[in-house]
């Protein structure tokens, strides 16, 4: 089996000024607010089929993620795969000597559906992510 990436589902964007950063995504570049997840600290924006998240580092999750944006900081890129197999993908990983996490549901540009996390030679997180739940 081999991954095939159809595109990019979402981006992470880790922010110390999420009001700032949603009124230029929205404001400027025309994205459209999709959800908010205010216990995450989390804005999800509407990027044409794609999004962007935005993660306030001083939310709950901003803080876990380390140190903020620049050197020290990590954001993560999500690629959306198809057709996708968790559990072949899983093995592929496997066999190619990549950790990978459990298949859990997450949320992307096209609702709630499975998704791996993987991280690159250099240590950037990827995420897999597949169809939404019908």
């Amino acid at each position: 089996m081999a991954i095939k990436i159809r595109d990019i589902d979402h981006v992470v964007l880790r922010v110390s000024d999420l009001a700032r950063m949603q009124a230029f995504y929205c404001e400027v570049l025309g994205c459209t607010v999709a959800k908010v997840q205010e216990r995450f600290g989390l804005v999800q924006l509407q990027a044409g089929r794609s999004m962007i998240d935005l993660l306030d580092i001083e939310g709950p999750v901003g803080q876990a993620g380390g140190a903020a944006p620049g050197r020290e900081g990590r954001d993560h890129v999500c690629l959306r795969v198809e057709p996708f197999d968790g559990e072949g993908i899983l093995a592929f990983l496997k066999e190619n000597g990549v950790d990978a996490g459990e298949v859990v549901s997450r949320f992307g540009a096209e609702g709630d559906g499975p998704s791996i996390y993987i991280s690159d030679p250099e240590g950037n997180v990827v995420e897999l992510k597949g169809p939404p739940y019908s």
